[in-house]
């Protein structure tokens, strides 16, 4: 004989002590993570990957591509160190879903210069201290290569307002547009 408990009743008191209301049955089951295929065409290269469809494309670069020089910083917006570029426009990775960037051309900082063969704006960089802990770096470097092809006025004041979606917290932003400016061929 197996013991059985009465359903629990919850009392409704809008109605009256007399009314009850069943209290709903929970059901867990396990389910299988929903995925979707997405094809991303990241620094030159073809990327076949199944992402939940949720996947921003920061998380998509770094956990599934496992590029990991674009930061995760603040994972809203706001601090710039997500900075990739897709098709030569500079975005927050952290803004947007993986899934939306299918037949775009994405840059991250790995495909712009390497070790043996750094773009200018990277030397630049190097040449100016333009970083203290790093972590932004990636981010500032990309929106900086984005810069060179906006319209942006010649003055440090006017690389200040187009760098402004990118925070240092180490607060190298004198030498961040020193560098920007040996580019620009202003300094």
């Amino acid at each position: 004989m197996t013991e059985q408990s009465a359903p629990i009743r919850i009392v409704d008191p809008t109605v009256g002590p007399k009314a009850e209301v069943p209290q709903a049955q929970s059901h867990t089951r396990a389910t299988e993570p929903v995925t979707m295929p997405v094809e991303l065409k990241i620094n030159g290269k073809q990327y076949q990957l199944a992402l939940d469809p949720r996947t921003t494309l920061l998380d998509a670069l770094r956990e599934h591509v496992l590029l990991t020089g674009t930061k995760k910083g603040c994972d809203h917006g706001q601090c710039g160190a997500c900075t990739v570029h897709v098709n030569g426009r500079r975005v927050n990775a952290c803004l947007c879903f993986a899934a939306n960037h299918e037949g775009d051309e994405i840059t991250t900082i790995e495909g712009i210069g390497n070790s043996q063969s750094l773009h200018a704006m990277q030397a630049a960089f190097v040449e100016c201290d333009g970083y203290q802990c790093g972590y932004c770096t990636s981010g500032q470097i990309m929106s900086a290569v984005a810069l060179l092809d906006e319209p942006v006025g010649p003055s440090n004041a006017d690389v200040r307002e187009a760098m402004s979606g990118n925070l240092c917290r180490c607060g190298a932003y004198q030498n961040i547009v020193a560098a920007i400016q040996i580019v620009r061929g202003k300094a």
